[in-house]
Order: C-alpha cells, then sequence, then structure tokens
C-alpha cells in the first residue's frame, strides 16, 4: 500500500487506469449489445474524459473516505489485514460507481427529463461489473503492479549509500 504522497499518486493512477478503462469498456458494450474489438478503442475517447474525473473524485474526496471508513469497518490489529484492503476496495466501490455513473450519465447519456431514472440504472447496471472487477481483478493486478514499481525503489531508499556491500 502506498506509504507517500508521491506513491499515493501513483497507485491512484494505476487503479484509475485499470478501473476507468474497463467499465467504460463494458458500458460501450452494454451500448452496442455484443463485445467486440472495436469497444477497446471507442474506449480510449471517452478514457481521456473520464480518467481525470475519476482521479480526482478518487484522489482528494473518496480515498480518503473509504480509508477513514474501512478503519471504523475493521480492525487491522484483531483482524487480517487483507479484510482493511477489501474493505477500502468495498467503499471505494459504493462510492466511485454512483460518481463516476453521474459523471457519464452528465457527459455521454441523452437523458433529459429522465435524467434520474437514468442514472440510477447506470448505477444499477454498473456496480456489480465495479464490485467484482475491483474485488477480483483490478485490486490485486493493481497492488501486484504497484509493489512491482516500489520494491526496488523503497529498497534503494533504506539501503544507505556510505554502508560497504560484500561482494562475493
Amino acid at each position: 500500500m502506498p506509504k507517500t504522497k508521491f506513491q499515493e499518486i501513483i497507485f491512484t493512477i494505476l487503479m484509475v487506469f485499470v478501473m476507468v478503462y474497463m467499465m467504460i469498456c463494458y458500458n460501450i458494450a452494454l451500448n452496442i449489445g455484443s463485445m467486440n474489438n472495436s469497444v477497446f478503442l471507442s474506449a480510449l475517447h471517452e478514457f481521456v474524459i473520464m480518467a481525470p474525473v475519476a482521479f480526482v473524485l478518487d484522489f482528494f474526496f473518496v480515498g480518503h473516505i473509504a480509508k477513514k471508513t474501512a478503519f471504523c469497518i475493521v480492525n487491522p490489529k484483531r483482524e487480517n489485514p487483507f479484510h482493511l484492503v477489501l474493505a477500502i476496495s468495498a467503499v471505494s466501490v459504493a462510492w466511485m460507481c454512483p460518481l463516476m455513473s453521474l459523471a457519464a450519465t452528465i457527459l455521454f447519456k441523452d437523458a433529459g427529463s429522465q435524467f434520474i431514472a437514468v442514472w440510477l440504472q447506470t448505477v444499477a447496471l454498473n456496480f456489480p461489473a465495479a464490485f467484482f472487477w475491483q474485488i477480483f481483478y483490478a485490486g490485486p493486478f493493481v497492488r501486484f503492479l504497484f509493489r512491482q514499481i516500489f520494491r526496488f525503489s523503497s529498497h534503494r531508499c533504506t539501503e544507505s549509500a556510505f554502508t560497504p556491500h560484500s561482494r562475493t
């Protein structure tokens, strides 16, 4: 998990990329009625709009709410610390899904006088996909990538430049 503000930014960027891109692909596939190769390219057009929205929401608002709420639900000293990770993921989806569905409804759907109904339908269709994608795929994948990226940097930071290294 991120330990510095810089690491939080990198973690959020990775998670935004994996979650937002997949959810855009999912929504395009729902709209056209099937999944095909063109969906992956079409998703890039919406991604440039939705990714910054997701980053701002997650980094400045939802991430803090999710962590605070998760620590109220889970006590990592008495429970498996992974329960905290799951709680943060679940609370993040519980907030991000309605907020991102709201942004998508405003930006990409011609909801008109049916705005609330279209937004609620979008949330209902997106929530199961976002939840399971986050818990089973995006979360583990991003945490794995994050560990790979910062394994060497944290090792270098803890190692003193003045400590002699044995050569064998």
